[in-house]
This record gives structure tokens, C-alpha cells and sequence, in this order.
């Protein structure tokens, strides 16, 4: 592949946060080498990092393995020095300054509905008169654009104190930031653990959140490095475990507490949820039907000495709500009272 033809590639890879232009004509691309190994791709950020440059980059890297090229390399570098003061400053804590309660949904596996709960118990505490955000940590498979009907919203970007932040999309009284708004739908992102692990803090540390009493972080399933490198960076205040009533969701569970209570990561486990812990048909709404199992969720608090926290029935309408961007917690049927319940619960037990 010739120069020419790697800079053809990359006009298919635009910046959401500039008019929807493309690399190349923004003038990014700061180098083409061609090597004898491969494709190595420069990208360039005048005086200060640009809050998409993780982004930018896995998008890239995917055009030119979309293309045919095998393991290009592709790398972000500053243009212009910064300021001194500046330097060191890619990631503060400055923007959850304002935030009273920092508070990550994990799962030891995914498939249990961990981002359902998450972004219906941010609908249930918007809904009991808190502040809140959800940043969507899972980059890998970002569903809340879904989940709340804003697929095609892309947050604007804005100067704060001579720093670039995003602004979150608000909707149901909730702000939300994922990945998912950046990325076109289907598009897969080819990211190595710290690359993804960069954006991930990307998607929390340079967002104007503004006051919050509550920022949830959907984090992604299981137990890797993304999680260990964003409990170390973000100052999470403690978490809620998903799962679902079957012994194999329990057990991944049991490997989720053991992160969380890591030494070198120790954070408190809010408590349990259980997702799909019954079966109620619409028609019967009086019915219950425990098809994973009944009695697993409470077991494995018991067991793993949390309280648990809610209890999430299995009813259609959740799916139906998911699909269509308007969560089920928005509701007045019983799975809404459900979600409102576990959001009272939680806030009480933060006071």
C-alpha cells in the first residue's frame, strides 16, 4: 500500500467534534511511514491532547485493518509543546470535583444486564430528585446511545480553564457520556488494554459533569486490566455487583467482589443486585416463575456478607424499553417500582 492510498483510508476517519471532517483534512495526520513491517500512522494534537485522541486513534488503527493492512501501527503525539504548568495534566480530577458520589455497576461476566440496571437506576435516582450522570466505561460494546434513544447525538466540545472537555448529552434528567456517540454503529473499535483503558478515563476525567449527587460508571464485564487501571485512577467511591440468579453468574460474581476487595484497589461493595430473578408474565402480573433458579442472589450476599440490595424481575417490557430508548425505571408498571426501590435504597445507604 502506497502513501497515497493509506491517506485515501483515512478520510474515511472524521472527528465527530469538528464539523464531522476527516483526519486528513484537518491535517492530523502528522506522518505516513511505510516500512518493511507494515503501516505506522502518526497522528498530531497541536499544544494540548485532544479528549478523542484514544478514539481517534482505534478508529484509524480499524480503517487501515478494514483496508487490509496487518497490525498497523498508529500513534498520537503533541505538535506543540505545552505550557509547563500544562504538563502532566492529560487526566485531573478537576471535573468530578462537583461530584458527591462516584459509583461503579460491575459484573463478574457479562449476558446478566448489568447496563440495563445501570441506566434504569439512573432514571430511578433522577427520578427521586437527584443529580446524575453515567458514564458508559464499557467501550468494547457501548449500549446506552441505545438504551436512552440518543444513537446520532454527539456531545459538543468546550474550552474550560484552557482545557478541552466534553459535554455530556442530557436526557430523562440524566447526563451521558459513552464511546458509543463517537463511533459509528457497528463499527469496531481494535483497541490494545491500554489504549481502551485511556479512553475509558477519557469518557470520565474530560466531561464537563458539572454538580452531580450521583455519576454511576457501567463498567465493562469481568476482571481485566481496564478495571484494575480505572479503580486506580478514578476516585470510585465503591460499587454494586449485577448478577443473575444461576450458579455459573454467582461464581464470576465471587471473582468480582475479590477485585473490588484487593488491597491495592479496596473499595466497598455497596451490595448485590439481582437481575432476572423471576419471570412474570404481562398477562399475570400476580405470577412469579424463578426459570434461573430461585433464592441465588440473596445466597451468595449471604455468603460474600453484602447486603442485597434489589431484586430486578425477568418481564418483556425491560427488553421493549431497552430497545426503544425509553428505560422501564420511567415507568409506573412493577418493574419501575423495582429500579426506584433499589435507587432509594442506594442513596440512603450513601446518606
Amino acid at each position: 500500500m502506497t502513501k497515497e492510498e493509506v491517506l485515501k483510508v483515512l478520510r474515511d476517519v472524521r472527528h465527530p467534534a469538528r464539523g464531522d471532517r476527516d483526519i486528513v483534512d484537518l491535517g492530523m495526520v502528522a506522518a505516513v511511514d511505510i516500512e518493511d513491517s507494515g503501516v505506522k500512522v502518526t497522528l498530531g494534537f497541536p499544544k494540548r491532547r485532544d479528549p478523542l485522541t484514544e478514539y481517534l486513534v482505534g478508529a484509524t488503527r480499524a480503517a487501515l485493518v478494514r483496508a487490509g493492512v496487518a497490525d498497523p501501527k498508529v500513534e498520537a503525539v503533541v505538535t506543540e509543546e505545552a505550557p509547563a504548568k500544562k504538563k502532566g495534566a492529560e487526566f485531573n480530577l478537576e471535573c468530578v470535583r462537583e461530584v458527591r458520589h462516584i459509583v461503579g455497576v460491575a459484573s463478574g461476566k457479562g449476558g446478566v444486564g448489568k447496563s440495563t440496571v445501570a441506566v434504569n437506576l439512573a432514571c430511578a435516582l433522577a427520578r427521586l430528585g437527584y443529580r446524575v450522570g453515567l458514564a458508559d466505561a464499557d467501550v468494547y460494546g457501548p449500549s446506552v446511545p441505545l438504551m436512552t434513544g440518543t444513537e446520532g447525538e454527539q456531545p459538543l466540545a468546550e474550552e474550560v480553564d484552557g482545557t478541552t472537555l466534553m459535554v455530556p448529552i442530557e436526557k430523562y434528567g440524566v447526563k451521558w457520556m459513552s464511546i458509543g456517540y463517537f463511533a459509528e454503529r457497528g463499527q469496531a473499535l481494535i483497541w490494545r488494554g491500554p489504549m481502551a483503558s485511556n479512553a475509558l478515563k477519557q469518557m470520565i476525567l474530560q466531561v464537563e459533569w458539572g454538580p452531580l449527587d450521583f455519576l454511576l460508571v457501567d463498567m465493562p464485564p469481568g476482571t481485566g486490566d481496564i478495571h484494575i487501571s480505572l479503580l486506580q485512577d478514578i476516585p470510585m467511591e465503591g460499587a454494586l455487583l449485577v448478577t443473575t440468579p444461576q450458579e455459573v453468574a454467582l461464581a464470576d460474581v465471587e471473582k468480582g467482589a475479590n477485585m473490588f476487595r484487593n488491597k491495592s484497589i479496596n473499595r466497598p461493595i455497596f451490595g448485590l443486585v439481582e437481575n432476572m430473578a423471576w419471570f412474570t408474565p404481562a398477562e399475570h402480573p400476580d405470577e412469579k416463575y424463578y426459570i434461573f433458579g430461585e433464592g441465588g442472589g440473596e445466597r451468595m450476599a449471604k455468603s460474600l456478607g453484602i447486603e442485597l440490595l434489589g431484586r430486578i424481575p425477568l418481564v418483556q417490557s425491560i427488553r421493549e424499553s431497552g430497545d426503544s430508548g425509553e428505560p422501564a425505571a420511567l415507568g409506573t408498571r412493577p418493574d419501575a417500582q423495582a429500579f426506584l426501590e433499589l435507587a432509594g435504597r442506594l442513596a440512603e445507604k450513601l446518606g
